[in-house]
């Protein structure tokens, strides 16, 4: 598949590290470094637009070494960029650490995955199909 993409910033075009990515990382596109205080967030721009096609989203997720090293994650991860958005891919980092931590420009910051989804129609009923699990929920499955 291919997809339109707008790069206004400097940064290099997102890409796939491996062969067996599913993400490709977000870079931020910054003017000067951003200092998070712990528990500080920030609306982190990457310069970056797209042209989704229909029934396709741009899933907007944490970076697994970000969050296990420095306490970075994403708050509303996974975020989504609907097919019908034109404006900039922003992200909405936070620290979740003790310490300040800075967030230089162009340092990956996010991971994006491209998913397949599909709208719905509701049909109101009065009964669900029952099913082994039925209404078990919160570790109704226990341990195995």
């Amino acid at each position: 598949m291919t997809i339109r993409i707008i790069n206004r910033s400097s940064n290099p075009l997102p890409k796939y590290e491996t062969n067996g990515s599913a993400g490709m990382d977000l870079r931020a596109w910054l003017d000067a470094p951003v200092t998070l205080p712990s528990l500080g967030r920030a609306l982190i721009p990457t310069g970056l637009h797209i042209e989704l096609p229909n029934g396709f989203e741009a899933q907007i997720r944490a970076r697994s070494g970000l969050a296990i090293k420095r306490g970075l994650t994403m708050l509303n991860s996974p975020g989504t960029v609907d097919s019908d958005y034109r404006g900039e891919i922003k992200c909405i980092v936070i620290n979740l650490s003790d310490e300040p931590q800075t967030i230089e420009p162009g340092e990956r910051i996010a991971q994006m995955v491209i998913a397949r989804y599909e709208q719905i129609d509701w049909q109101e009923v009065e009964v669900l199909e029952e099913t082994e699990r039925s209404s078990g929920g919160f570790g109704s499955t226990g341990k195995h």
